[in-house]
């Protein structure tokens, strides 16, 4: 079962349960397929790579938006940001811990012989290509270059 359709049924049972958190989040989801859908070059048919980066797009937004709204003092508009990134989430693929992070770099820099920072895109190329959609690319960012250096 394609995301899309998981989503519209999950927009509908929530609908019929009246969880507004969960239909924000869902409805976010929606929103953002169709739009990725519709740009130029978009596919009716999108891949599990692209869903998996438009979700993880939307997360990231989230995060950056409750993090304001915490700094800010505007706890209201922080929770709503919180619940839509949870329901979010819970689409993505489990996403693995730092120290699982750590260990399928270890191997890409073994695997292309990095010694140096010098070589930090060669192996932010493959530990992308590896994690995707089960970790971000700032923690991967972080794990590469404190092994690195």
């Amino acid at each position: 079962m394609s995301l899309e359709t998981q989503i519209n049924q999950d927009i509908k049972a929530a609908m019929i349960a009246k969880d507004n958190a969960r239909l924000r989040g869902l409805r976010a989801i929606k929103a953002a397929i169709l739009l990725a859908k519709t740009e130029k070059g978009g596919a009716d048919e999108m891949s599990e790579e692209t869903e998996i980066k438009v979700l993880q797009k939307l997360v990231k937004q989230r995060k950056e938006s409750a993090e304001i709204y915490q700094q800010q003092n505007r706890e209201d508009l922080y929770q709503i940001e919180v619940e839509e990134q949870e329901v979010i989430e819970s689409y993505l693929p489990k996403q693995l811990d730092r120290a699982a992070i750590e260990e399928v770099i270890k191997g890409i820099i073994t695997e292309t012989g990095a010694a140096s920072i010098k070589d930090m895109g060669k192996v932010m190329g493959l530990a992308n290509q590896k994690l995707a959609g089960q970790a971000d690319g700032r923690t991967i960012s972080e794990v590469v270059k404190s092994l690195l250096s």
